[in-house]
């Protein structure tokens, strides 16, 4: 009896949750699941307990049960057994979800990278930070903002920061990780890799290859009201195109990101719902989008994987770096993009300096200028693929502050009035830190 009792408990709770989430959720429940851990166990190398207990432990995620395959590099994840999701992992490109039609023994491209020893100090070369002393830094008001990052409130780690770095004047000033964690974790940005495509644009108006106010080159425009969009309208979010960001249902950005083959495609479907360069809307299908006419600028797709790693990503030092790619091969620009944190303030540190890496021109300084103008109706809070604070969004930050933002807070921020570049990762987002008092303390302890 006692065992009837208990699988008509189980039964009652998959109904539960049948009801609760709806059925068609599920697939987004587990297909979230299976992607993350497996990104998390063969792209940043972790250990299955440790992503259940962290990276897929919130809610609903955390409704999926998870199984890894080490030998085949799979991770499958379902809810009471329903709605079960695979993930692979395809060396150089990442892990990604895949559908019953998807040829595992397919050949995939990948691309070719290069990592030279820079007998540098970093963040220039391999070598250990100098362990320099400003005058003009209050190291206690510094160590306090950082540990701010980090602290529990009422005995709970609401913040889960995961690590935290601060370079001033190309120097490592700070440096904090959470338990389990250290310089060489590989880390998801998320949306922060919007930031790379973008910079991926720089590289090629910078090479003469492309022409960002140009018309942007989709075939299924060329006939109608939307030809009047151009790559810029797409790089500040105003093209005026119809799209849903909404990660609490399906949406189009849960669609494209859980169930799509070919992620460049959704975007490029949708109707104007508004006026190119008059209605701005963030819209990760937008950044695919963009990814897919970035394609289009080369002879093959050996060369387009190649571009980003060879003329960006390699050539500044950020080897721990990988763009995850759908199930088409196309970099999935608008959120996965792994690196470990100093990788990331590397990234920053370019940006800082303008495009300049050690007396190396990655992009003109003229771009810097160019992604950090504020899109039209975006009330000063959005660039080209950065965000800004030439709105005052953080009141007691810099205004010229500009970064590169992504989902549960991950952060590069670069403030040049300060010199500065600030890195946070975490498993939280602005519900539960204030990044205002955490940016504003940390440039307030440089005098």
């Amino acid at each position: 009896m006692k065992k009837v009792f208990k699988i008509l408990l189980v039964v009652l709770g998959i109904l539960a949750i049948i009801v609760a989430f709806n059925y068609s959720r599920l697939n987004i429940i587990s297909g979230y699941s299976a992607k993350n851990m497996s990104s998390s166990v063969f792209v940043a190398g972790r250990s299955v307990a440790f992503t259940d207990n962290t990276d897929n432990n919130f809610g609903p995620i955390n409704i999926a049960d998870d199984v890894v395959d080490q030998q085949k590099k799979t991770a499958s994840a379902s809810v009471f057994g329903l709605m079960e999701r695979t993930a692979i992992y395809r060396k150089g490109l990442g892990s990604v979800l895949i559908d019953d039609e998807y040829d595992v023994t397919k050949k995939t491209s990948v691309p070719a990278r290069t990592n030279i020893a820079r007998m540098l100090p970093y963040p220039y070369g391999n070598m250990q930070p100098k362990d320099s002393i400003f005058s003009n830094i209050d190291y206690q008001k510094l160590q306090k903002a950082v540990e701010y990052a980090f602290a529990e409130e009422n005995g709970e780690d609401i913040k889960k920061t995961r690590a935290v770095l601060v370079l001033y004047k190309d120097h490592l000033i700070a440096e904090k990780y959470a338990d389990g964690l250290d310089k060489d974790s590989k880390l998801l940005g998320w949306s922060m890799t919007k930031s790379l495509l973008s910079t991926m644009y720089g590289v090629l108006q910078y090479q003469g290859k492309i022409n960002v106010w140009d018309k942007a080159p989709v075939e299924a425009w060329a006939n109608d009201e939307r030809n009047a969009i151009t790559i810029h309208n797409l790089l500040q979010m105003n093209s005026g195109l119809e799209w849903e960001e909404d990660y609490t249902k399906i949406s189009d950005v849960t669609e494209m990101l859980f169930l799509a083959k070919d992620m460049t495609q959704p975007q490029a479907e949708k109707p104007l719902v508004g006026k190119p360069n008059e209605t701005w809307y963030y819209s990760s299908g937008t950044s695919n989008l963009l990814s897919g006419i970035l394609r289009k600028q080369f002879n093959s797709h050996q060369e387009y994987l190649d571009f980003p790693y060879r003329d960006f990503i390699d050539k500044i030092g950020m080897h721990s770096m990988l763009i995850e790619a759908d199930m088409e091969g196309n970099y999935v620009g608008s959120s996965y993009g792994w690196a470990n944190p100093r990788d990331w303030a590397k990234f920053g540190l370019l940006y800082l300096h303008k495009g300049n890496w050690n007396g190396t021109q990655i992009f003109d300084e003229s771009w810097v200028d160019y992604v950090t103008k504020p899109t039209p109706t975006s009330e000063g809070r959005y660039g080209a693929h950065f965000w800004l604070n030439a709105g005052g969004f953080h009141p007691d930050v810099p205004k010229d502050m500009y970064s590169a933002n992504g989902y549960q807070g991950q952060r590069v921020y670069i403030i040049p009035s300060k010199d500065l570049v600030v890195v946070r990762f975490g498993l939280a987002g602005g519900d539960y830190i204030d990044f205002n008092k955490f940016l504003s303390e940390i440039c307030e302890s440089v005098k």
